[in-house]
């Protein structure tokens, strides 16, 4: 993390990381304590990102019609990200259910390869019993958002509102670190 904030941010912008580190402080305290307002902004973000990706994407492949055989593959991406962006506003908590369950089947495809591993010859990376720990905690976790929804997603919001707040106080951290640097320039 450190390197990459050196190379972005001049010492003597460290004021500028401490109001990065409140902001995500003060989302992630906003994402616990309004959990479901916070899923909904994302929802209207992913939807928001979705809908101008689609135009960018329809425009790109428009121009490309004439030098690209495969222009209309870009285009139906757009007119499926458009689609996409529209759901998100129109229906808002299918969207977020949708993103639910997507996740669930993805825990729960990825817990069973992970067990199926565990018991095959062929593996010889991690160890076996490792590995089907992580199959069953991951099959555990998908099988639970799948029965649980509600549960699913808040949890989901819980985990990123402490992401950032955790996020924003090292940036704080950093960018304290960095103002004797700045002062001393």
């Amino acid at each position: 993390m450190q390197s990459i904030m050196n190379t972005q941010v001049p010492r003597h912008y460290w004021w500028m990381l401490v109001i990065r580190g409140i902001l995500a402080v003060l989302f992630g305290l906003a994402a616990l304590l309004w959990p479901g307002l916070t899923l909904i902004a994302l929802v209207f973000l992913f939807g928001a990102y979705v809908l101008v990706d689609g135009v960018t994407a329809i425009v790109a492949s428009l121009q490309e019609r004439t030098t690209n055989r495969q222009w209309w593959v870009l285009l139906l991406e757009g007119i499926i990200d458009i689609i996409a962006g529209v759901l998100a506003f129109v229906w808002p908590a299918i969207t977020a259910l949708a993103l639910l369950y997507i996740i669930a089947s993805w825990a729960i495809i990825t817990g069973i390869f992970e067990i199926v591993g565990a018991f095959s010859e062929r593996f010889t990376g991690t160890p076996k019993w490792l590995m089907g720990i992580s199959g069953v905690i991951s099959l555990l976790l998908g099988v639970l958002l799948a029965i649980l929804p509600g549960v699913g997603l808040l949890s989901l919001v819980w985990l990123i509102g402490i992401y950032a707040i955790v996020f924003g106080i090292l940036f704080i951290i950093y960018a304290l670190q960095r103002r004797p640097l700045a002062e001393a320039a």
